[in-house]
């Protein structure tokens, strides 16, 4: 197949899968009031791959086959700059969310590629084989995936052992001659709600005591014993004049239960090799926070571009203060976007030529935004005003008793009258405050790692001895 429309990506999803919301069986995601915006939101990737202004960017040709650039593995550092642009104009026309439904899932295939072959050698296993063709299934099908890492973990202080229930860490239950059977849950799965397939992976490294717990697998969404229960933050309806962003763009979020899951062997990828558990988990982080920081792009440039627009609209565009805060925005943005560049110009191959970007300046690139994301609201909020959570409805410029008023009291500058002003601030307000703000203000400080995940991989990734040396010469020690 190659390449599948959004109409056949939307009828993929008419299945079996067992998905909750609310306490109430979902039968059909498809027409579901709130997933189906999910579900609308995904077609993105589908679409761009008919649109002839991003076909080249979003479609790749090679050895006679046709597949999105999603799943074209990097064999250097323009394909990882390429991958990077595509989900940066991906998350544009998402009005800031990311669509993630081959995004995650092909950072986890390509981690996959590279440690399988590393536990093959030593475990003599046939793992990448695996690997392999489940990869070409993905792609040849073009399938949306997801991915469960994040376990549910209890006790935060013991590890998977020392819990008070063995099920806190997603764990095999039993080992059959044609598979395994799984047991546990993972929080905070993007999008399974509405993909084919979900690839499980550690959440850490594990001990030898911990080989049940060290486990890959990749099983379709509707496979019987998978549970999803869909999180219901962010579902309220809302006009898109109340929500310009959120009115329409939507991912859903499950806690995600294996339920006695059982899991073909051809399907597992790691099942008690407990030593590369940790390589396996921090090989899709790797390339996972390039995706994050890649589709970060958009957001930062929304907000600099609400601050210039709400300081216009408002009139304080020359007022010093405000200038500077526009600068420390632009500041922000830019060196986010110098940095996930950078990340992919030094990216570098492993043994096999697959590439991967630089984990120190990705990691650098993820505690910019993170850590100064929640500084870039405050200035844009600062210099939007308090209307963006006290202003009117649609329905009151619609009322003839109030529409008037409205649109002459709330005006801005002269040109700006108040109808204009009320639906930027609106945008601004959905950016930055209520269920999608907080949204992105809360992945902003936990999504693809926390903060100190990222400090502890820059101090990993940071080779000092250059430096160390330096420092001595420069003393006279060396």
């Amino acid at each position: 197949m190659g390449l599948r429309t959004p109409q056949q990506y939307i009828d993929s999803l008419k299945d079996n899968r067992t998905v909750y919301y609310r306490g109430e069986q979902v039968p059909d995601v498809t027409t579901h009031p709130v997933i189906e915006k999910a579900v609308h939101h995904a077609c993105l990737d589908f679409e761009m791959a008919e649109d002839p202004a991003y076909r080249d960017l979003s479609v790749v040709t090679e050895g006679g086959d046709t597949y999105s650039r999603y799943f074209k593995i990097p064999a250097n550092n323009d394909d990882l700059l390429k991958r990077s642009q595509l989900i940066e104009a991906a998350t544009a026309l998402g009005k800031t969310l990311v669509v993630l439904v081959k995004e995650i899932g092909t950072d986890a295939l390509f981690a996959l590629h590279r440690v399988s072959r590393q536990v093959d050698r030593k475990y003599e296993t046939d793992y990448h084989q695996r690997v392999e063709a489940f990869y070409r299934h993905c792609r040849d099908n073009d399938l949306a995936i997801s991915v469960a890492q994040t376990d549910v973990k209890g006790d935060r202080s013991a590890g998977p052992l020392n819990q008070p229930d063995p099920d806190m860490y997603t764990r095999i239950v039993e080992r059959r001659p044609d598979g395994i059977v799984v047991r546990g849950a993972k929080i905070h799965t993007s999008c399974t709600t509405n993909v084919n397939e979900v690839i499980v992976l550690p959440t850490r490294a594990m001990s030898e005591a911990d080989k049940d717990y060290a486990l890959a697998f990749a099983i379709p969404v509707d496979t019987p014993g998978l549970k999803l229960v869909a999180s219901p933050y962010g579902g309220s309806a809302k006009s898109e004049f109340d929500a310009p962003l959120s009115a329409e763009r939507k991912m859903m979020e499950t806690i995600t239960i294996f339920d006695d899951v059982f899991v073909p062997w051809e399907r597992v990828f790691l099942a008690g090799e407990h030593d590369f558990a940790g390589a396996l988990a921090l090989g899709f982080v790797e390339y996972h926070r390039f995706t994050a920081v890649s589709y970060k792009l958009p957001l930062v440039d929304a907000l600099i571009g609400s601050a210039l627009l709400m300081a216009d609209m408002n009139g304080i565009s020359k007022a010093a203060h405000v200038r500077d805060k526009l600068i420390w925005l632009i500041s922000y943005a830019e060196t986010l976007r110098a940095l996930t560049e950078m990340a992919a110009i030094r990216g570098a191959a492993d043994e096999h030529g697959i590439f991967a970007p630089d984990a120190l300046t990705t990691n650098m690139a993820k505690y910019h935004f993170a850590h100064n994301y929640h500084e870039a609201l405050q200035h844009v909020q600062d210099i939007a005003g308090g209307m963006l959570v006290t202003g009117p409805g649609v329905e009151d410029f619609a009322s003839p008793e109030t529409g008037d008023l409205l649109r002459k009291y709330l005006a801005g500058r002269a040109g700006v009258d108040g109808e204009a002003r009320t639906r930027a601030m609106n945008m601004v307000s959905d950016l930055t405050t209520g269920d999608f703000g907080g949204y992105h203000a809360v992945l902003a400080i936990h999504a693809e790692g926390s903060l100190e995940a990222e400090k502890l991989m820059i101090s990993r990734a940071y080779d000092g001895r250059r430096t160390l040396e330096y420092a001595r010469k420069l003393a006279g020690l060396a």
